[in-house]
């Protein structure tokens, strides 16, 4: 594997000759499976014609989120899961390069480009990286760019230097939460360090380095799972509270915050080369993929402490996200265990691409994915399709092909 570039500001200087900082290994081996090839043909086929269907369920100004008692519920650009479904558009013109495809993008993405001023929200990365990121390194459209880094912009209004952390959820007195962080924050941390490359300004990377570092410091146990909330002291910047809010209790580890841990990490490790965030990556992974509570097929229930009584939904979502961020991780480790990730990536991505977790054409309101859960504490969105979740499988489904062909996995 190519030796990975550490330091950061030699990162940015790089940039603006033209480099980058990803890492450069392709020849790996790719993963094994007769029919794999065809596999992610066919559903990346049977994605096309899904979104389609879905693209009619929601007027442009809104954004599919969930099918819900017969119905596709859509929600406005406000809501925080409204970049995946643009997103997923974006990759199918990739993976079509059907113009059709690229102007159903261009229109959905479109319709997120007041989010770029909201500072009251900290899933701009979610809305904005997947849908005009994605348009932008798609087509070079350099309108893209102003939009995201004003985003990222808004987005650093959220960190303050007392703390050190970008606060995700507003202060919540009645929880006593004074600076609320989650771990889902982890993923957000991309737009910014896409800003310092497109700006060459160090500033957007340097918070996000510092999000990632604190709280690697705080949110993680000692078996290498996390809580899903810290909430923070805001004058002294220690920790005041560990919980996990959508989780089966405050001691568990709820299996989307896992995802987004694992996730996070990897992708913070390609931008920085960092060996810190490729061990916490990798711990995350192990717990994950070794815990004697995941299921056979590898897709987990929504929580990884769940007790036997309660263990009735698994969460797609989760499984989707693990499966994207292990192709990735895989790229960054070698010999048994590379091939142990991107061999159990492979088994989640065929347990999704069937039965009981794939839609049948025409179904599930365009949706590509069943069972996914969004919050059993709070009653929301519970055993439903998820946009998150196809986005992801989708993004899934890319990586391994670009993998098998040779190609970086992560197309920047």
């Amino acid at each position: 594997m190519k030796k990975r570039i550490t330091n950061l500001c030699f990162c940015l200087g790089l940039l603006a000759l033209g480099s980058g900082c990803n890492s450069g290994n392709t020849s790996g081996r790719a993963a094994s499976g007769d029919g794999l090839d065809s596999l992610i043909a066919s559903e990346l086929a049977f994605a096309a014609g899904q979104a389609l269907l879905l693209d009619s369920q929601c007027p442009d100004t809104l954004f599919p989120r969930t099918f819900e008692q017969d119905s596709v519920r859509c929600s406005r650009s406000g809501w925080w899961t409204t970049g995946f479904f643009p997103g997923e558009l974006w990759y199918l013109y990739e993976a079509s390069g059907d113009d059709l495809f690229r102007n159903r993008a261009r229109a959905r993405t479109a319709a997120l480009t007041s989010e770029q001023y909201n500072r009251n929200d900290h899933d701009l990365g979610f809305k904005l990286y997947n849908s005009f990121g994605n348009g932008l390194r798609l087509t070079g459209d350099s309108s893209y760019t102003p939009v995201l880094l004003q985003g990222a912009t808004s987005l650093l209004t959220r960190f303050h230097p007392s703390v050190g952390l970008i606060m995700s959820w507003n202060p919540n007195p009645g929880r006593g939460w004074d600076y609320p962080v989650i771990i889902d924050n982890m993923m957000n941390l991309e737009l910014l360090f896409w800003a310092s490359r497109a700006s060459g300004n160090p500033v957007y990377a340097e918070r996000a380095i510092a999000h990632a570092d604190k709280t690697l410091a705080n949110h993680f146990r000692e078996d290498n799972s996390s809580y899903h909330v810290v909430s923070y002291d805001s004058i002294t910047g220690q920790p005041q509270a560990k919980e996990t809010a959508q989780g089966y209790s405050n001691a568990s580890a709820w299996a989307r915050g896992q995802a987004w841990g694992l996730y996070g990490y990897t992708m913070a490790y390609r931008e920085t080369g960092f060996a810190r965030y490729l061990e916490q990556a990798t711990r995350i992974a192990d717990f994950i993929l070794q815990n004697p509570n995941l299921p056979e097929d590898k897709v987990p229930y929504w929580d990884f402490d769940t007790p036997d009584s309660l263990k009735v939904y698994r969460d797609v979502s989760a499984a989707a996200i693990t499966c994207s961020a292990l192709i990735e991780l895989s790229r960054y480790v070698a010999g048994e265990q590379q091939q142990f990730y991107l061999d159990s990536a492979v088994q989640i991505l065929r347990s999704l691409a069937a039965a009981p977790y794939r839609a049948e054409k025409g179904e599930n309101g365009g949706f590509l994915l069943k069972h996914s859960v969004g919050s059993i504490p709070h009653g929301s969105e519970v055993d439903v399709p998820l946009s998150y979740a196809d986005y992801y499988f989708v993004e899934s489904l890319l990586r391994l092909k670009r993998l098998r062909a040779g190609e970086e996995v992560v197309k920047q």
